[in-house]
């Protein structure tokens, strides 16, 4: 650091009066003793903290210093200074003045004579530098002195507006505010998968020694290592994202930030922060020090950081951090499709991957057709590799396409939504039977509130042309079920997974006249101001069955 002399020398006995003013019981005269309390107010913000760490904020370019002294008659004053940069790399120094005890008996009395004070200086002080570095890494400079030594530490910022946290203590047996490091704080990697990294590391000494207070957390992105939890936070937030307090990782979901999801499992709490620069996770694992990271994507390189954070204090040490790279995903299997034959497909809704189906015509005009059972579904098909249908299907969905023998089709299925969806599928010669029943027009059922009773309700369902069988059942089910029941409703499960008690009648119509092609129904029995859930099956010639739209009634509480 370039630097001037002048301003050490100059307020030096000034300042140390301040430092020692108000631990000195010498008698003064009311204007030294005011004197001496304006001296202890100006330089109080310059004064570094002892056994507190302290956040220092610094402006590009314009040097920030701070001051501590380690008092004569303690014998060897052992000390430790820890600087933690929580952006940028930062150059810091740490100057010494030692001095003779009636250099500081002098200055404490308030004896300001400038050619008394320039001489003492010259004879009884030297200034010394005895540490420099300039980087962003965590560093602790340990050190010990026998005499009575005015410190100074200066900081700079040479790229841009940071911050920083420094900790001074002179108290070395009363524990460490930071959690110690192994000898080797090597983080290491020892085994990957398409969407999974292994960890593992050596053991904190601090979690061997107070297990309760001390934990592990894991940060894990796409961008780079961090060599402090200060440095990752700091990171974090210039995305666009408040990530909350390292500690306070009991927080409620409702203090999150928008941009952040929590998830408690198995007493791993994950804070996943979703910022502009891909997706950060901070995962806290208790006291294990072997970790299986999942849900990764393939063929995509990560960067690993563990920090062991003492719970007591929040101060947290960063063991070295690692990087691997998820292997390649592989190929998707395809299964083929039979004439006639049903299948059905569950589809990762997480990880959003294509399953395919292939089919080779035997036939010139075929018939795709898809029942959508759960969720949201897309569905691709190509025809020689060449695309014929692309869309997003509901309910039922019938694809009638014509080409040559022995083409090739591909269907691709993958869930549109993060929860798993399930499809099924069937693929036929155009002129096949038909598997599926005739559809009305709508699967909705209706619900006539005026006939609503406090033991009825009266429900109707458009038919169709053909006659079939349909079957209603009802469910008794509380306030707090009512979302769960329509979103898990599997439309593709029959009658066979309902509960006995819960069939209600099944009875056969239709009419030619499509205007016409409506039945009512009403079921009694009921109790007053229940919810009940309603559905209605209907077959076809084939016997499999297809599901209305669940619909929910409440009867009357009073009538």
């Amino acid at each position: 650091l370039k630097m001037s002399w002048s301003w050490f020398y100059l307020p030096l006995h000034l300042l140390m009066a301040a430092c020692l003013c108000h631990s000195i019981k010498a008698p003064t005269t009311g204007s030294q003793q005011s004197f001496k309390t304006d001296l202890f107010n100006f330089y109080h913000s310059l004064i570094l903290a002892d056994g507190k760490e302290t956040t220092v904020h610094l402006l590009k370019d314009i040097p920030k210093r701070y001051y501590f002294v380690l008092e004569e008659g303690r014998g060897l004053a052992p000390f430790t200074i820890t600087v933690t940069p929580c952006d940028v790399p930062i150059e810091w120094s740490i100057f010494v003045h030692k001095a003779s005890a009636s250099f500081l008996g002098k200055a404490a009395q308030g004896d300001h004579d400038t050619q008394e004070v320039s001489k003492s200086q010259k004879a009884a002080s030297m200034v010394s530098t005895i540490f420099n570095y300039k980087g962003n890494s965590v560093e602790t400079y340990m050190g010990m002195s026998s005499h009575s030594a005015l410190y100074m530490l200066e900081f700079l910022s040479m790229e841009r507006d940071t911050h920083i946290t420094v900790y001074l203590t002179t108290d070395t047996t009363s524990g460490h505010l930071y959690p110690e490091l192994p000898m080797d704080p090597r983080l290491d990697v020892i085994g990957i998968g398409h969407t999974t990294v292994t960890l593992t590391w050596k053991h904190s000494p601090s979690v061997l020694q107070h297990r309760e207070n001390i934990q592990y957390c894991l940060l894990v992105n796409e961008k780079h290592n961090y060599k402090s939890l200060c440095a990752a936070e700091t990171a974090i937030r210039s995305s666009g994202i408040k990530l909350p307090p390292t500690l306070a990782l009991s927080l409620p979901p409702y203090l999150l930030e928008p941009q952040q999801v929590m998830i408690l499992s198995n007493s791993e709490l994950s804070i996943i922060s979703k910022a502009s620069s891909g997706e950060v996770r901070q995962i806290c694992v208790g006291t294990k020090n072997t970790y299986t990271v999942p849900n990764l994507s393939p063929s995509t390189q990560y960067y690993f950081d563990i920090f062991v954070v003492n719970l007591l204090t929040n101060a947290s040490a960063a063991y070295t951090g690692t990087f691997a790279r998820t292997l390649e995903e592989p190929e998707p299997k395809v299964m083929e499709l039979k004439d006639g034959k049903v299948i059905q497909v569950v589809l990762d809704g997480k990880t959003q991957k294509f399953y395919s189906l292939q089919y080779q015509a035997r036939y010139k005009k075929i018939q795709f057709t898809l029942q959508l059972c759960r969720g949201q579904v897309q569905v691709h098909i190509t025809k020689n590799d060449k695309t014929v249908a692309l869309e997003n299907i509901s309910g039922l969905r019938y694809f009638s396409l014509k080409g040559k023998l022995l083409d090739t089709y591909l269907v691709q299925l993958r869930s549109t939504e993060e929860s798993n969806s399930s499809v099924k599928v069937q693929v036929s010669p155009h002129f096949h039977k038909p598997l599926f029943p005739l559809l009305p027009e709508s699967l909705k059922i209706k619900s006539f509130s005026k006939l609503r009773t406090c033991n009825s309700v009266t429900i109707a369902w458009l038919g169709t042309q053909e006659e079939s069988k349909y079957c209603v059942y009802k469910k008794r089910i509380e306030e707090d079920q009512v979302w769960m029941e329509l979103q898990s409703a599997d439309r593709c499960s029959g009658p066979e997974s309902r509960h006995k008690s819960e069939k209600v009648l099944c009875k056969y119509f239709y009419d030619l006249n499509l205007q016409r092609a409506v039945t009512t129904e009403t079921i009694k029995g009921l109790h007053a101001g229940t919810l009940y859930l309603f559905d209605v099956y209907l077959f076809g010639p084939s016997g499999i069955p297809v599901r209305y739209h669940s619909k929910v009634v409440k009867t009357r509480k009073k009538c």
